[in-house]
């Protein structure tokens, strides 16, 4: 389980003590920092403030632009767009954040990105000045992630946008999950404990909670205590 975290909508240290304090001796499995816009000159702040009080979870660059990055995270997802054929988010963006990244010393995640819903356009889409692939062509998910593949990406993203009404369907992640050997991260609009479940079941192996953690701080905690007893029913740890 991953926890989002934009950091123009941060609201201050005191903030986040008082609401996940707890986090760093939770269940929960990574946490990832960025967004599509950045407002706020903050995000190395932001990074090394959470990095101070989230313990040994690992942190994560998930960038919306080759401006979000900082030293105090553990990893980058290298992102690539491959749903869009916009070639500043195919390409531009990472050739001009490549040296920055290197000098960093950053474990890199090749990481094939996927906007994919059933037509909802979020803030992801305008800046990317991209469309979602349809939920119903899940075909076509494969074929775009197996291109990614064979291209080197060894991570897929599969994103509805940041408080999408329908996630990800079933039906697209089972079929990329029987169709590639990798790590399946599947986020947007997962804003119940259903839901998560039927990600999961369906073949993902990692999902993301973003704006439904903004909108409800005790969500996060209901979900990592609904993944302890829904892993113990299948005896994993």
């Amino acid at each position: 389980m991953a926890w989002l975290i934009d950091p123009d909508k941060w609201q201050g240290t005191d903030h986040f003590l008082k609401n996940f304090s707890w986090v760093q001796e939770s269940g929960l499995d990574l946490i990832l920092i960025g967004g599509s816009h950045l407002e706020k000159n903050n995000f190395d702040k932001v990074v090394s403030t959470i990095r101070q009080h989230t313990g040994k979870i690992p942190i994560v660059i998930f960038p919306g632009s080759q401006m979000q990055l900082s030293e105090a995270a553990d990893a980058i997802l290298f992102l690539s767009l491959i749903s869009g054929r916009n070639p500043e988010f195919l390409i531009g963006q990472q050739v001009a954040a490549a040296p920055l990244v290197n000098s960093m010393g950053l474990e890199v995640l090749p990481t094939g990105y996927l906007l994919v819903n059933d037509g909802e356009i979020h803030s992801v889409h305008a800046v990317s000045q991209t469309l979602p692939i349809p939920n119903s062509k899940s075909k076509l998910v494969k074929a775009t992630a197996l291109a990614g593949y064979f291209l080197g990406m060894r991570y897929f993203f599969l994103d509805a946008g940041s408080g999408a009404q329908k996630p990800v369907s079933s039906q697209v992640i089972e079929t990329l999950s029987k169709a590639i050997s990798c790590p399946l991260i599947i986020g947007g609009g997962i804003d119940s404990q259903e839901k998560v479940r039927e990600a999961y079941e369906a073949g993902a192996d990692l999902v993301v909670l973003g704006n439904s953690i903004e909108k409800d701080p005790d969500f996060l905690a209901e979900v990592l205590n609904f993944k302890a007893w829904y892993n113990s029913t299948l005896n994993v740890n």
